[in-house]
């Protein structure tokens, strides 16, 4: 088994960060699925029509997290990031916003 070329964070780690501003947070569900509850400040940039030059670029100390319902997708989308060169988009929160719902957090609805 090889090792994945990507990196997972966890609930406590995703909201440190998206507190201290050093996550960028790309939401890769559909339309219906982000309208009807995504993670505060979350960009969004649906699998369906992925476009990795769509991805915020990273400042100093900050980095792209990705994440989907439950971590299929964002697999998904940062294998297309990395094949078009976009290295720096390697992260992502597994449990996706199932375990953000799970864990009792808020979520923003709409576009």
């Amino acid at each position: 088994m090889t090792a994945s070329p990507f990196n997972d964070i966890g609930l406590d780690e995703l909201k440190a960060g998206l507190a201290a501003g050093s996550i960028l947070l790309v939401d890769v569900r559909e339309a219906d699925e982000y309208a009807a509850g995504h993670i505060k400040g979350a960009l969004f940039n649906p699998l369906s029509r992925f476009d990795p030059s769509k991805l915020p670029v990273a400042g100093e100390g900050q980095k792209v997290v990705i994440y989907c319902r439950s971590g299929r997708r964002s697999v998904s989308a940062m294998e297309q990031a990395r094949l078009s060169g976009r290295r720096d988009a390697d992260t992502h929160f597994g449990g996706g916003i199932l375990a953000w719902l799970g864990a009792g957090e808020p979520v923003e609805q709409g576009m």
